[in-house]
């Protein structure tokens, strides 16, 4: 394989020296773990949410289990979720002995609302059901509005995981915010980083308060409200949580972060439409549907030219000086829910189609005009055989 120094990356984050500087400040402070960079970086963010709390935390999968504990979803109960999707999305459900019930995909890779919508007109079936986990796969709604309808109608909560969600928005509302709460990723390739880091995000303070107890080991004063003063050892442990706080030096990077996120997301649009553009008319080659409405955090095409195998052309890709990759292996796929559910490819058929056809292109900000002619004649080369 031939990886030239001119490797173009899958994924490379948006970094300078206002980061630097932000991180070196904290240092500098003597103090590093949750305190006020945080609480700022929390205030800012539900500001650009338009929301009124946001909690940070040290992942969204941390994000996401704390939205079902404080949403005490029963155990063997079904929360509705995607199979195409990252684990994480999944693997919440079980830490609370709750089962996913997988719903196929549409065209987008989203979750298919009229399906989601069957399987509530079902009573036996929606009795069961204690929450709707969505995803803006990729970055693009999932119809979020249509979700929260009928979840509310049902008395079902719409949690959404809106990993690759920020800042796109739909309607004038942020992805993330139709739902009981929302769950954002700052993970390194993500639209906005922290290196590790999510944000959760509600309109709901009680809510808002179950996560924040949970989120450092169910204590009811954390370790900078108690350093402000009185008796600073002092503090009750109200419930049983978990060790997954946000440290000032992530939120630091965060805050840096926040205020490029709207450049970001127009040098994501930038790339995309070169994409689309430059690939439109390549026979045997899907591209995603345009969308004002969507952050891309990915450009996931589909490769449906019979005898063209997927990783093949990733290899190929690779050997050219270009990296790509896969979202996602459904999880239906897996070993483990194979094995739990007894499920088979075929129960979830768009799901398993569409993963052998995907794969995602480099998009992020930094990426150049002769990068982007390099990266779309290669992959015309390559389909066009």
């Amino acid at each position: 394989m031939n990886r030239s120094t001119d490797f173009i990356p899958f994924a490379l984050p948006s970094l300078d020296r206002r980061e630097e500087e932000a991180v070196l400040r904290v240092l500098r402070s003597g103090w590093l773990t949750t305190g006020q960079e945080t609480l700022a970086f929390e205030e800012e963010f539900a500001r650009a949410a338009g929301v009124p709390f946001a909690a940070g935390v040290n992942s969204a999968t941390a994000g996401l289990h704390l939205v079902l504990e404080a949403l005490a979803i029963p155990p063997d109960s079904l929360v509705i979720t995607t199979p195409y999707t990252f684990v994480a999305t999944a693997e919440v459900i079980r830490y609370r002995r709750a089962h996913p019930l997988f719903v196929d995909i549409n065209d987008d890779f989203n979750m298919d609302t009229e399906k989601v919508l069957r399987i509530l007109k079902d009573p036996a079936l929606a009795r069961r059901v204690s929450a709707i986990l969505p995803v803006h796969l990729g970055g693009r709604a999932c119809d979020p509005e249509a979700l929260s309808r009928a979840g509310e109608a049902a008395g079902i909560p719409l949690v959404e995981d809106a990993a690759h969600g920020f800042p796109a928005a739909q309607g004038g509302r942020l992805l993330g915010t139709f739902g009981a709460a929302g769950v954002y990723s700052f993970y390194a390739t993500k639209t906005m980083t922290t290196g590790e880091g999510g944000m959760v995000v509600s309109r709901d303070e009680e809510l808002m308060k179950k996560i924040r107890l949970l989120r450092l080991h169910g204590i009811d004063r954390d370790v900078w409200t108690r350093s402000r003063g009185g008796v600073s050892w002092e503090y009750d442990v109200a419930e049983v949580g978990f060790k997954y706080n946000l440290t000032d030096i992530a939120a630091a990077l965060g805050r840096v972060q926040l205020n490029k996120a709207q450049d970001f997301l127009a040098e994501r649009r930038r790339i995309a439409r070169f994409y689309r553009d430059n690939l439109g008319d390549v026979e045997g080659l899907i591209l995603p549907r345009d969308c004002p409405e969507h952050s891309w955090h990915l450009f996931i095409i589909r490769l449906n030219r019979p005898g063209l195998d997927r990783d093949g052309f990733i290899e190929k890709m690779a050997e050219a000086g270009i990296g790509c990759s896969v979202h996602y292996k459904p999880l239906h796929l897996f070993s483990y829910y194979r094995r739990t559910y007894g499920l088979k490819p075929q129960d979830l058929p768009r799901a398993a189609e569409f993963f052998h056809q995907a794969v995602s292109l480099p998009i992020y900000p930094g990426l150049g005009e002769e990068a982007l002619h390099r990266i779309t004649a290669e992959v015309r080369r390559l389909v066009q055989g």
